[in-house]
């Protein structure tokens, strides 16, 4: 195996740095992981796995391109992290790094990038960050949770529900909890709760005591290449759950639900849920009916029938609460407890967050980028919107191989609006394709082309959702990309808007 496959690991009284950690009833880190560089140290899994590093005993260092919240946390708990990638940075610690945590965007983005190259040069040993996060969770009872579209709201969800259950979970999550503003946590449990990324097969480096699968729908096909590669991973996703350990699948899912009959037949127990859910070990949804911007949810579980009302809107989010729900009892959490937990959940940041409101009208902030994502998040927003307010939503793409292949199925998701305006691709990692941009997408909806609103100038998007907007309406601001800026500058712009009409100033023309 090479460096970037596994972590060495070393007796505890070999280093002083881990008898500490020993006496303070820290587990102790491996050697290799007592002094880590992260490339990219501000994204939020990095800065996640960081932060418990940090918490941990170990020395961390790191550069991004630029500062962001999640570097000026790092930095306030000890980290040192630079703006901009240079090979001098690895010099920010004391006798430089043990090892180089990276990605395998940073390699395909940057593969020249001065700081692997300064590793390499030195022998420095890179792991991907996936084999850091295997190494903190090998000492606890891992839940992980997986899926093409949820795995954050669920694993939040989880992380909350086991909280109020008394116990105190570690944590690393693809989101920022709006409860306490984090997404990692090292806790003094024996829990430890992580977010499983499917995008490159990384999520292959877990061994979980509980696994959810929230749904298996083609997406990543940039890194899996077919969609039959797509399924066979969660496959092999599943068969590494511990001996006696359970696989969670949602039953109303055709690919979830699937995964799970092959896991069953490999040995694998499987607990389900969703209206099709049946079994004794099931979670069986009943009803579900919204209320304004709440859930209520009726299912059946552990031989009893129970309410359970949601501050977060959406069936799709109560399906993950039914998810969270049976982790948390395969755990070995009481019931009532997590149920307590899971109504008191309000939500993650950028899973449609509300950023504020002017002129009588509301704006969300939403991360979905996959067409499933944005239509469940649509249909949720229905019944928050209320009265005879329309639904008005400005969606920039997320990879051009993702808008390329899905842009029918985009179309048909965001043609749930009432008004939409598509922006260009944010590329993040991929380089430009000749004819792939926002406009392959705004071309499949289906709405009347008046209501249809390709917009190429980022700059122009927030006068554009204002002029748009009337007192009544909600928009939403959606994507994976930079577009999150834009939800204070709609809501600027309609500020202005007020101040123009009481000054007697008519619209389109701005006071002097």
């Amino acid at each position: 195996m090479s460096p970037t496959d596994q972590v060495e690991h070393h007796h505890p009284a070999a280093d002083p740095a881990t008898d500490s950690a020993t006496d303070s009833g820290v587990p102790p880190l491996p050697r290799l992981l007592s002094r880590v560089h992260f490339i990219g140290a501000g994204g939020a899994a990095m800065s996640g796995i960081a932060r418990i590093l940090l918490a941990r005993g170990a020395m961390v260092s790191g550069s991004d391109a630029k500062d962001s919240r999640a570097v000026l946390a790092l930095r306030a708990l000890g980290a040192e992290v630079a703006v901009g990638h240079d090979a001098h940075n690895l010099d920010l610690l004391p006798g430089g790094p043990t090892c180089l945590v990276t990605t395998k965007a940073v390699h395909q983005a940057d593969p020249d990038n001065p700081e692997l190259l300064e590793a390499a040069a030195r022998g420095i040993p890179v792991l991907h960050r996936s084999a850091v996060l295997a190494e903190l969770m090998a000492d606890h009872r891992a839940a992980c949770v997986s899926g093409s579209a949820g795995k954050t709201s669920t694993t939040s969800m989880l992380v909350v529900a086991l909280q109020a259950c008394g116990t105190d979970p570690s944590f690393m999550i693809g989101g920022d909890l709006l409860s306490s503003g984090s997404s990692a946590h090292h806790g003094l449990g024996d829990v430890f709760v992580a977010e499983a990324d499917e995008s490159d097969g990384s999520f292959l480096a877990y061994s979980p005591a509980v696994a959810i699968v929230t749904n298996v729908e083609p997406d990543h096909l940039d890194h899996h290449g077919t969609v039959e590669a797509y399924v066979a991973v969660f496959d092999a996703f599943a068969a590494r759950i511990e001996p006696g350990g359970a696989l969670v699948v949602c039953a109303d899912d055709p690919g979830a639900a699937a995964l799970g009959v092959r896991a069953e037949e490999a040995g694998v127990r499987v607990r389900r849920y969703g209206r099709a859910a049946t079994g004794p070990e099931d979670a069986h949804v009943l009803d579900y009916r919204a209320e304004g911007a709440l859930g209520m949810l009726r299912l059946a579980v552990a031989g009893e029938e129970i309410e359970l009302r949601l501050a977060v809107p959406g069936e799709h989010q109560a399906l993950n609460a039914c998810a969270a729900l049976l982790a948390g009892l395969d755990l070995g959490a009481p019931l009532d407890e997590l149920l307590g937990g899971l109504a008191g959940f309000d939500g993650v940041r950028r899973r449609f967050e509300f950023r504020g409101s002017a002129d009588g009208v509301r704006v969300y902030d939403d991360y979905a980028h996959a067409p499933t994502k944005v239509a469940a998040q649509l249909r949720a927003a229905r019944p928050v919107l209320g009265g005879t307010g329309r639904l008005i939503v400005a969606f920039q793409p997320h990879l051009y191989s993702r808008t390329r292949d899905f842009a029918a199925e985009f179309g048909a998701a965001l043609s749930l609006a009432d008004e939409v305006v598509v922006l260009d691709v944010y590329g993040a990692r991929e380089q430009p394709e000749p004819g792939v941009n926002g406009e392959l997408i705004a071309r499949q909806l289906t709405l009347p082309p008046e209501h249809v609103h390709y917009e190429p100038s980022w700059g122009q998007v927030p006068a554009l959702l204002a002029d748009l907007a009337r007192p009544g309406d909600l928009v939403v601001t959606m994507g994976a990309g930079d577009i999150t800026v834009l939800g204070p500058e709609v809501i600027s712009e309609l500020e202005r808007r007020v101040d123009r009409a009481e000054a007697g100033v008519p619209p389109g023309i701005e006071p002097r």
